[in-house]
């Protein structure tokens, strides 16, 4: 969202970006754009999703704007109907195919009312853009809608160097189910050359605790939580290759461009990732990734074998990343934002 809005900004749009007040929450800091945290009584679940929606469509609705741009659907339907009653451009962004993440289409209920907004709101929209050409292909064949392709990449900018003090394996990002975390955990029991750092936090990180715990992992995996963008840009380079890892349930995951998937080779390090059809497209440009087709504890494990095995396959994934900067980075990406909002708001 920050590249977003510095992006808009800079081509002369005033952005407010609007997100959650959490307990957790870290101090704000001064940004070129104006920041706005909605506070709830509820954290997650049913109440807090209705809760959200009914304060940020006041919030809203109150506010003078051109456009609204809803990043992804568990915000679109009050951006949408104050859209309507108030004239506005309706933007909509979706970083997820949300109807098709684990943790909804798992639970029957959940999936069928997200379900019901999406089927209710997209057909109607006019100005939609995604993060791949995967998730643009499944909103063309469900609604007709015409779904601009802008990846979610970093900007490309000179990587620091140092040597960390001992080597590791780097996940960076939510702890959420269906990203492999678990099964990676597992992979270490038979791992003893090097350690797994994973940065971030999210609704499975005591599960994440508990299987370290049980299987006695607590020198080989270590949970650093969340840390500053700034931060993990120093520390990522640093890693000897990153793991952007996801199940097979639902099309999102299928589908995905993972942030971090492009983080890390703009860190300029080699990754394990999945063999969907986005990173395998990808790779046959580029080859940044040592690909996987399953999502099992001895799967992980024996693609972490064959990296530390195999120094020539990894020096030659690393220089790849390289070539895969040059090519894909926020300062090409944005120029397609600002054209997409350019016609959006003629």
């Amino acid at each position: 969202m920050e590249r977003i809005c510095i992006a808009l900004n800079d081509a002369g749009y005033e952005c407010v970006l609007v997100g959650r007040l959490r307990s957790s929450s870290k101090e704000l800091n001064q940004k070129s754009y104006e920041q706005i945290r909605i506070p709830c009584l509820f954290d997650r679940g049913k109440l807090f999703y209705i809760e959200y929606n009914f304060k940020l469509f006041w919030s809203l609705l109150f506010r003078k704007s051109d456009a609204l741009c809803a990043i992804d659907l568990d915000t679109l339907l009050p951006a949408y109907i104050v859209s309507k009653l108030s004239s506005k451009v309706i933007i909509y962004d979706s970083h997820e195919y949300f109807t098709e993440l684990e943790e909804v289409i798992t639970r029957p209920f959940v999936h069928k009312i997200w379900s019901i907004i999406e089927r209710a709101i997209v057909p109607k929209l006019k100005h939609c853009y995604t993060i791949s050409s995967g998730y643009a292909g499944l909103f063309k064949t469900a609604y007709d809608g015409n779904f601009e392709v802008i990846r979610n990449v970093p900007l490309k900018r000179e990587i620091q160097y140092s040597k960390p003090p001992s080597p590791f394996i780097i996940y960076q990002g939510a702890l959420n189910i269906g990203r492999g975390l678990e099964e990676s955990i597992l992979a270490m029991r038979e791992i003893d050359s090097i350690q797994l750092r994973i940065y971030g936090d999210g609704p499975i990180r005591e599960k994440l605790e508990g299987i370290i715990d049980s299987n006695n992992l607590s020198d080989k995996v270590k949970l650093h939580g969340s840390i500053s963008p700034e931060q993990l840009r120093l520390i990522t380079p640093q890693a000897r290759f990153g793991l952007t890892l996801f199940s097979k349930t639902g099309m999102h995951h299928l589908h995905s461009m993972a942030n971090r998937f492009f983080d890390y080779f703009h860190a300029d390090i080699p990754q394990i990732a999945m063999g969907f059809p986005e990173y395998e497209s990808f790779n046959r440009e580029h080859e940044v990734a040592h690909l996987v087709d399953d999502l099992t504890a001895d799967t992980i494990s024996e693609a972490i074998k064959h990296l530390l095995q195999n120094e020539g396959e990894l020096t030659r994934l690393k220089n790849n990343c390289s070539s895969a900067r040059d090519a894909c980075n926020w300062q090409e990406e944005s120029l397609k934002l600002v054209k997409f909002y350019n016609e959006a708001l003629k």
